[in-house]
C-alpha cells in the first residue's frame, strides 16, 4: 500500500487538497478537493470567512475517507500576514480583517512614532508592506482597543486552522517572519520590538520550525472526517513552501514564485538588514531550515486575475494570454503601485496610471494584458539588477514556479526582460514544498537538498530562452 501525505495549500483565491506518494524513485501528486476562496466585504471591509475555511478544509479530509487514500501526516499552508486575534475562551475577536483592506492607511505613521522606519528594517530585515501584521495590530490598537485588551493570544491562518484541527496552539517560523516583529538573528519574536510598540507580550506564542509535530486530529474531528491523523508544520507561509520546491540543488539560484504575488529572489544563509537594502525594498523572509528568502513582492498575477473577473465572458488564463501576446502597445505601469492593490476596476485604474503618465492609454482588455505581462517583466529586469547589485553575484537563470509557470507568454516575456534563461515549473509547487516538509519529516529524504533532486526528476520543467522575436503563448 503506498503512504499519503496531504498538502492543503489554500490561496487567496482558491484552495487545494493534493494527496502525494513515492513511486519508482519519484513524488506523485493527486488532487483530491478544491475549493474557492475569497475576501468578503463585511461591514465596509475586506474580511476572511475562516468557518468557511475550514469546512471546507474538513470536507477536503472527508474526501480522502470516501477514495480510501488515508494521509501518514498533512500540512497546511496559506498566505502571509493576515491572523486572528483569541480571548481567554479561545474565541475569536473581531473581524479577520484580510490584508487588501483599507484600514492600515496611513497606519505606518503611528508605528514610526515608536520605532523609525530606518531601525525597524535593521531589526527585523522585512520589507515595507502596509499590510505587514505589524501594521494590522497598530490599526486594532489604534482603531479597535477594546480587542487588544482582551486577546490571549494571536495566530496567523495556518495556525489557527491548526489548532482547529488540534487543539494545540504552535506558531510557525516562516509565517512568523511576515509579522515583521520577528529578529533575524534570534529567530524568534523582538519582543523588545513588541514592547516598544504597545502589543500585549503575551499574545506571541513559542516560534516552532517547519518540520515540527503539532500533534493529531482531535476526537471530534477524527469522529467528523472518519479517520485520525498526524499534523505536521511546513513552511506554512505559501512562498516558503513553493521555495522549498525549486527543482535544483544548485546554490544562488534565482527564483520567481508565481501566481497572484510574484515573489522574486534567491536564497541567503544571513539576513541582509542593510539600509541599502531597504531603499531596494527587498525583504528577509524565513525559509526552510533557517534560510532567508532574499526576495521582492511585486503585485503578480493579481492583475490579471481582476482583469479576468472584469471581462463580460470567461476566458481561460490561456486564451488571455494568446491575445495580450497580439498588441503592439509598449506602455508599461509600475506593478508595485498601491493604486492596483485593491482597484474598484482594475481596467480602469491601469488605463488611469498610462494617462497619468503619458503613455498610451489601453483601449480594451486584451491591450490591458499585454500591459501587465510587460510590465511583469520589465519589473522582473530590474529587480535582478537590484537582487545582483546587493548579493554581489550574477545569475545566469530563473526558477519560475508555482501557477504563473504555466503562462508561457509571460516567461518568454521574463526571458526577453531578464536576458536570462527561465526554467519554469513545477506549477504545484506550494503544494509540494509543503509535501516534502513532511516527507523529510517522515524519513522518505534526508534533507532539502536530497528532497529536491527528487523534485527535479518527477516533474517536467520547460526551457525558455531570451529570442525576442519567438514569443509565443
Amino acid at each position: 500500500m503506498e503512504k499519503y501525505y496531504l498538502a492543503v495549500d489554500i490561496g487567496a483565491s482558491s484552495g487545494r487538497h493534493i494527496l502525494s506518494y513515492i513511486h519508482n524513485g519519484k513524488i506523485h501528486l493527486e488532487e483530491i478537493y478544491r475549493f474557492e476562496n475569497g475576501m468578503k466585504n463585511q461591514d465596509g471591509h475586506l474580511c476572511w470567512d475562516l468557518e468557511m475555511l475550514f469546512t471546507e478544509l474538513l470536507n477536503g479530509l472527508k474526501a480522502c475517507k470516501q477514495r480510501g487514500k488515508i494521509p501518514e501526516t498533512m500540512g497546511i499552508d496559506t498566505w502571509a500576514v493576515d491572523y486572528v486575534l483569541l480571548d481567554e475562551k479561545d474565541r475569536v475577536l473581531g473581524k479577520t480583517y484580510g490584508y487588501r483592506d483599507h484600514r492600515t492607511a496611513g497606519v505606518d505613521e503611528k508605528v514610526y512614532q515608536f520605532i523609525p522606519e530606518e531601525e525597524l528594517y535593521a531589526r527585523t530585515g522585512i520589507q515595507k508592506q502596509i499590510f505587514n501584521t505589524i501594521y494590522q495590530l497598530m490599526a486594532v490598537k489604534e482603531q479597535e482597543p477594546e480587542l487588544m485588551e482582551k486577546a490571549k493570544s494571536m495566530l496567523l491562518v495556518p495556525d489557527y486552522l491548526n489548532f482547529l484541527l488540534t487543539g494545540i496552539k504552535k506558531t510557525e517560523y516562516t509565517n512568523a517572519t511576515t509579522t515583521q516583529l520577528v529578529s533575524p538573528v534570534s529567530k524568534d519574536w523582538d519582543y523588545e520590538l513588541i514592547d516598544r510598540l504597545g502589543y500585549p507580550k503575551d499574545i506571541f506564542g513559542k516560534i516552532s520550525k517547519p518540520g515540527t509535530l503539532v500533534g493529531n486530529f482531535g476526537k471530534e474531528i477524527q469522529k467528523a472526517v472518519g479517520f485520525d491523523c498526524q499534523v505536521i508544520l511546513p513552511a506554512t507561509h505559501d512562498t516558503g513552501s513553493a521555495v522549498a520546491a525549486i527543482p535544483t540543488t544548485e546554490e544562488d539560484v534565482l527564483y520567481i514564485s508565481s501566481g497572484t504575488w510574484s515573489l522574486m529572489g534567491t536564497e541567503l544563509l544571513e539576513a541582509n538588514c542593510s539600509a541599502e537594502s531597504r531603499k531596494r525594498n527587498l525583504t528577509n523572509e524565513g525559509g526552510y531550515d533557517y534560510r532567508f528568502r532574499y526576495l521582492k513582492n511585486i503585485m503578480g498575477l493579481w492583475m490579471i486575475q481582476s482583469i479576468r473577473k472584469e471581462l463580460a465572458e470567461e476566458y481561460s488564463y490561456g486564451y488571455i494570454c494568446e491575445q495580450a501576446q497580439k498588441q503592439k502597445i509598449t506602455s508599461l505601469v509600475d506593478c508595485n503601485d498601491d493604486m492596483f492593490l485593491a482597484p474598484v476596476s482594475m481596467a480602469e485604474a491601469m488605463k488611469g496610471y498610462c494617462e497619468k503618465t503619458g503613455q498610451q492609454v489601453p483601449q480594451n482588455e486584451w491591450e490591458i494584458a499585454a500591459v501587465i505581462y510587460n510590465s511583469l517583466g520589465k519589473c522582473y529586469g530590474d529587480t535582478i539588477g537590484q537582487i545582483e547589485e546587493m548579493t554581489g553575484k550574477h545569475y545566469d537563470r530563473i526558477y519560475v514556479v508555482g501557477g504563473g509557470s504555466n503562462a508561457e507568454y509571460l516567461n518568454q516575456v521574463t526571458a526577453k526582460y531578464t536576458g536570462r534563461t527561465v526554467y519554469a515549473g513545477p506549477s504545484e509547487a506550494t503544494a509540494i514544498g509543503n509535501l516534502l516538509v513532511q516527507m523529510i519529516y517522515q524519513h522518505e529524504f534526508e534533507d532539502l537538498k536530497k528532497a529536491r533532486e527528487c523534485v527535479e526528476k518527477s516533474f517536467e520543467i520547460k526551457k525558455f530562452q531570451n529570442e525576442k522575436e519567438k514569443l509565443s503563448c
